[in-house]
């Protein structure tokens, strides 16, 4: 896998989800999105890269239709535009990115490794807020 740098669409597995946004018909982004949220949330959940870096780039779809919430990566993002999304999957991102970085998370793991995984917490910090703040709205 390449991770390139700390932001969600930052890495191999992130960029390859962004590109099967693309290619999806755009009434089925919503279930891809909560697909890969999914992948990552218990009992079953898997936190490994693998599933942890696409559930990061989907809490970034989604926070990005939210007031505030930053846009997605031009370039290693989706390269078209993602259809307004159920208010349903802002809990569900905030959970996920709550089990990405949660102690036990491999992926977490992963990054204390890295002299930049504080500054890629930050970044999932980020992007949490937005959605907390955007779930208080509705």
């Amino acid at each position: 896998m390449g991770t390139w740098d700390i932001g969600p669409f930052d890495n191999d597995h992130a960029s390859d989800f962004a590109i099967d946004l693309d290619e999806a018909p755009a009434e089925q982004h919503a279930e891809l999105i909560a697909r890969a949220l999914n992948a990552v949330m218990p009992p079953d959940g898997d936190t490994g890269s693998r599933s942890a870096d696409p559930a990061v780039a989907a809490a970034a779809v989604v926070a990005a239709q939210l007031p505030g919430g930053p846009p997605t990566d031009p370039i290693s993002g989706p390269g078209k535009p993602v259809p307004p999304l159920p208010r349903e999957l802002v809990p569900l991102a905030i959970s996920a990115l709550d089990r990405v970085v949660a102690a036990d998370s491999e992926v977490r793991q992963l990054w204390s490794e890295s002299p930049n995984g504080h500054l890629w917490e930050e970044e999932i910090a980020r992007l949490r807020a937005v959605m907390a703040a955007g779930n208080s709205d509705g």
